[in-house]
């Protein structure tokens, strides 16, 4: 089946102009619960040349890192508990813990984001309703956390960015923490994920993109396709 998903971005450019998303769409995933030896070898790789170039290098000195603090200090984030997702898993990788082990999927993408220092998610494409937006909260905008098993009402803040379909959030604090009930899983399907930066380049963006997009198609057996928006072109629309 054809899956066509647009993403829009405006909103947030204005505040936030060097913001870009790569907008990525896989189909017909065969996600497995283990890592299949290529996707291992990536991992392991991965860990290695990470960790020999953070050393005890201090999270806020990375350019990166430091650009997602400020933006959740600009829409009123000041607990230092709520940190970008590329963050917390960079800080495993410091920690020598590696990469979490979910899923090919989830394995693949988190591998890609601390290779390239870049927030990525993902969400199960039959559990979202499009179109798809990082925006500024609204009234009656739900989110329900990943892992709370009392699904418990959370709604974002006045003010706060997140990444939302037409029905709900799916991000709350723009890249802090998923929705439980677009997550994907070894049923999925159908994904799409978002690769985001508010200081990478557009190529830099695609480079990362290209290797999600390989590594998906190799771990996962999907057909995948990707486009970014950026400020010149905030609203885009990636079909397979």
């Amino acid at each position: 089946m054809t899956r066509s998903v647009t993403l829009d971005i405006g909103e947030i450019t204005v505040n936030f102009p060097t913001f870009r998303a790569g907008l990525v769409v896989a189909t017909g995933l065969a996600i497995q619960g283990g890592r299949p030896a290529a996707l291992d070898g990536f991992i392991a790789e991965t860990e290695t040349q990470v960790a020999a170039w953070m050393g005890d290098r201090e999270l806020a000195d990375i350019a990166e890192l430091k650009s997602w603090r400020d933006a959740y200090k600009a829409f009123g984030v000041k607990k230092t508990s709520y940190r970008s997702s590329v963050e917390r898993l960079l800080k495993n990788i410091q920690r020598g813990a590696g990469v979490p082990w979910v899923n090919t999927l989830v394995d693949a993408y988190n591998t890609v984001s601390v290779r390239c220092f870049m927030p990525i998610g993902a969400d199960d494409l039959e559990r979202i309703t499009l179109p798809l937006a990082f925006r500024y909260a609204r009234a009656g905008d739900s989110f329900v956390a990943l892992g709370d098993s009392a699904q418990t009402p959370d709604p974002p803040k006045p003010g706060e960015v997140v990444y939302a379909d037409a029905a709900k959030c799916l991000c709350r604090r723009w890249n802090w923490y998923q929705d439980a009930r677009s997550a994907v899983s070894i049923s999925t399907t159908e994904a799409v994920l978002t690769v985001q930066t508010l200081t990478a380049s557009r190529a830099e963006v695609a480079a990362a993109a290209e290797t999600l997009v390989r590594l998906i198609a190799d771990c996962c057996a999907a057909t995948v396709a990707f486009d970014i928006a950026d400020r010149a072109a905030p609203r885009v629309t990636v079909a397979t």
